[in-house]
Parts: structure tokens; C-alpha cells; sequence
């Protein structure tokens, strides 16, 4: 299936897409930083630079899109057109499961949160990301 857009108009739409401080991300990041948690946003010295970081306590947040991270991608993969966007997908999967893999082997604790999650239940998300940081 070809595209709708134009090659440049689908650079303008996708230049619009932050991977890095997304509005969850910033809600998340307002919640910890009233709780008084100190963390490091996008840890660059870890595998997969987590979203929130306590490096003192190894202990990462990633917050995943569920489309860009392929949430339940085995049950919508097939009306994905196989190309760009498939293999985009899978891509990130692989390279999302290879880090985890990495952080664990060095003992770093981690907690995956979708978008979805945050979205339905913004308080129980928060609360779950709270306790996981402090240790409870």
C-alpha cells in the first residue's frame, strides 16, 4: 500500500512525533517531582537510556507508546502493511527486548508502562511507577 502523502509531507507529519518528553512523559516526570523523587530523565548510560532513572538504586521506568513499541503487536501485526512500518515495529520490539535484556544482566530492576495504562487509570499508573521507585 502506497502512502497517502507526498514524501515531504510525511516528513513534516513525522518531525511532529517527540520521542522524548511526551505529554505522559511530562505528567509522569510533574508526578515524581511533587512526590519529592529525584530521578535522571532518558538515562544515557544505560542500555535503552530509560525514561526515568535512579542509578543509585539501578532502577529504571520506561514509558512506551503502544503503537511505536508494538503493544499486542502479535494480534494487529497482519493489518500492518509489511514494509517500512512492519518492520519498524519489529525493529523496535527486538531492540526494546535487547536492552531489557542488558539492564537485567546488570542488575538493574525495571518496570514497562504503556501509554494505554497511563491513560485509563492515570492514579493506579502513578502510584504503581511511585512505589516501584521507592521500593515498596
Amino acid at each position: 500500500m502506497a502512502d497517502v502523502f507526498s514524501k515531504q509531507k510525511r516528513s513534516e507529519i513525522m518531525s511532529l512525533i517527540r520521542s522524548k518528553n511526551t505529554g505522559i512523559e511530562k505528567s509522569v516526570f510533574s508526578y515524581l517531582r511533587k512526590r519529592k523523587i529525584y530521578f535522571q530523565k532518558h538515562y544515557s548510560k544505560a542500555p535503552g537510556k530509560p525514561d526515568i532513572a535512579l542509578p543509585s538504586k539501578k532502577k529504571a521506568v520506561f514509558i512506551n507508546g503502544d503503537f511505536w513499541h508494538g503493544y499486542r503487536f502479535a494480534l494487529w501485526r497482519n493489518r500492518v502493511p509489511r514494509g517500512y512500518w512492519r518492520g519498524k515495529i519489529e525493529s523496535n520490539i527486538k531492540r526494546d527486548e535487547r536492552n531489557l535484556r542488558k539492564l537485567r544482566r546488570t542488575g538493574w530492576k525495571i518496570i514497562r508502562i504503556w501509554g494505554h495504562q497511563i491513560k485509563r487509570d492515570p492514579d493506579k499508573t502513578l502510584r504503581k511507577i511511585e512505589a516501584f521507585l521507592a521500593g515498596k
